[in-house]
């Protein structure tokens, strides 16, 4: 049985990851997402998210949209592959993008797991 939570073991904290991620340059991107990512030996995916005060000056919309990405990252965990993952949003959006958002984040995910199993095959 799949388990949709997400426990803290599935979330990048420590500066150190976030770096570590960073400095690998492996990156995708669409209109407002850009997703970093870097495999790594703990058999799950773990997230981290960029929400800059460049993208959205409130720390309301900020708020909201790392909640967004987390609940997507949440219901998509199970499909992706041992990677650490940082999501980092390039635009605001609202509730109002929230499918288009959803599509985006659906594309760069399938993207990642071609990726991941050519990756395997080869």
């Amino acid at each position: 049985m799949v388990k949709f939570r997400l426990p803290k073991q599935a979330k990048l904290l420590k500066t150190d990851d976030f770096s570590s991620v960073f400095n690998l340059r492996k990156r995708i991107a669409n209109t407002y997402l850009v997703i970093r990512f870097k495999p790594n030996n703990l058999n799950r995916p773990r997230l981290g998210l960029v929400v800059g005060k460049k993208t959205a000056k409130l720390a309301v919309h900020r708020n909201y949209m790392k909640r967004v990405l987390r609940e997507f990252f949440r219901l998509n965990q199970h499909q992706l592959p041992s990677l650490d993952l940082v999501v980092q949003a390039q635009k605001k959006f609202q509730k109002t993008e929230f499918m288009l958002i959803k599509q985006e984040f659906e594309q760069l995910t399938k993207k990642l797991i071609e990726k991941n199993v050519t990756k395997k095959e080869a």
